[in-house]
């Protein structure tokens, strides 16, 4: 199932690094890495941004400080998506208390294939000049049912 799939990927790709075991048992209580690094896949910079791009420094800290968490909530949507999944049939019945995670999950996959592909103001002009073998037309066609997924969910979540 390719819903399965993407959340394996990201579980995959979003899951934190083991704490070292010499690390500051307080750093770690409350989820501070002792230092932290831009990423070089440009799927996981678009997932975990810089939040100040002027100032590295200032950078770095800020995702020393917020980056396991933010990796522990992704791995938690994508978890919940999975489990879900899993224990449905045929037919996903999705409880409103759950839709929060099933959106994280849906926004980080588009971010990465959106990343993946390309996605930018003028990709859907260029999707039409793509030739029918273009292996991004898959990842378009996937990219696109997420959205729909996503827009649905927020419009029966909305009061």
């Amino acid at each position: 199932m390719l819903m399965l799939s993407l959340c394996e990927q990201i579980i995959e790709l979003v899951s934190p690094e083991d704490t070292d075991p010499d690390a500051d048992p307080l750093a770690v209580a409350v989820g501070i890495d002792e230092q932290a690094w831009t990423p070089e896949d440009p799927v996981l910079l678009r997932l975990f941004p810089e939040a100040y791009t002027e100032d590295p420094a200032a950078s770095s800290d800020f995702r020393r400080f917020t980056e396991r968490d933010l990796r522990q909530t992704k791995l938690k949507h994508a978890q919940t998506v999975r489990d879900g999944l899993e224990r449905s049939g045929e037919k996903v019945l999705l409880p409103l208390s759950l839709g929060p995670s099933w959106l994280g999950f849906m926004n980080d996959v588009r971010l990465a294939l959106g990343e993946r592909i390309g996605i930018d103001d003028d990709f859907h002009e260029e999707v039409a000049e793509l030739p029918e073998d273009d292996p991004r037309l898959a990842m378009v066609g996937v990219y696109d049912w997420l959205t729909y997924l996503q827009d649905s969910l927020v419009q029966i979540m909305l009061p």
